[in-house]
């Protein structure tokens, strides 16, 4: 079973089929393209996007619906291709696709915000990747996080 070294995380041994992989990368990260989903019970909902690569590099991620529940998602033919989708019609978030969004903190002064204006996006059955900037949504990139108790019954 291969392992990867991690910042918060020491080490961890994952299975094959728990690599998720980003042909592009991410927008600023291109070279990381290998990334293991952590969930921690303790920090339920919240998702750790663990870089293969870079063991100080980890994404604090948040499932869309959690956050905005009618959430709308738009993938165009492109990016349904990149992910292996098909292009007649929308895929499904929770079955066909994990969408879920990084959690943005700037230390204690300001309270945390998540990017709605682009998802993670993964394709579940291929475990292929991608950001997707949602440009005709309306949705912001510092969207508020809602207080702990709100999150808590949407979980």
């Amino acid at each position: 079973m291969p392992s990867i070294r991690t910042k918060f995380f020491q080490e961890i041994d994952y299975r094959d089929s728990s690599l998720f992989h980003f042909p592009g990368g991410l927008p600023g990260f291109e070279r990381e393209r290998d990334f293991v989903f952590l969930n921690r019970p303790t920090s339920h909902p919240l998702l750790f996007m663990q870089s293969v690569l870079t063991p100080e590099l980890c994404f604090v991620l948040l499932p869309v619906l959690v956050v905005a529940p009618q959430y709308q998602l738009v993938l165009d033919e492109e990016a349904l291709a990149d992910l292996q989708l098909p292009v007649a019609g929308q895929p499904k978030i929770g079955e066909d696709i994990l969408c879920a969004v990084i959690v943005c903190a700037k230390g204690n002064q300001e309270p945390p915000t998540v990017n709605l204006l682009a998802p993670v996006i993964v394709n579940l059955h291929n475990r292929l990747g991608l950001q997707v900037i949602q440009t005709q949504s309306g949705y912001s990139h510092r969207h508020p996080l809602a207080a702990q108790e709100e999150l808590a019954l949407c979980s």
